[in-house]
């Protein structure tokens, strides 16, 4: 399985969305709420080019966030990744 990780705020409609999709295909992920830290949001500009959360991660790829996690499902591809076979 990819190590997974969601880059998430506080009461933010869209990472409980993903956090839900994650955990209906039983992936363990990593929650890391970046509300309060200032330079892990910069950080996470400068590695996906999106200012939104949630980003999901799987082994250390930038996913995007909720819609873009939930169309790799829809085509198929989302279960592959999170194996860790892409």
């Amino acid at each position: 399985m990819a190590r997974v990780q969601v880059y998430t705020k506080r009461n933010c409609p869209y990472c409980v969305r993903a956090k839900a999709l994650l955990g209906r295909k039983g992936i363990v992920y990593e929650e890391i709420d970046v509300e309060a830290d200032e330079a892990l949001r910069l950080w996470l500009v400068d590695a996906t080019g999106q200012r939104t959360v949630p980003q999901v991660f799987a082994d250390g790829r930038s996913l995007g966030g909720f819609t873009d996690i939930a169309a790799l499902d829809r085509e198929g591809k989302l279960d592959e990744i999170l194996r860790g076979n892409c």
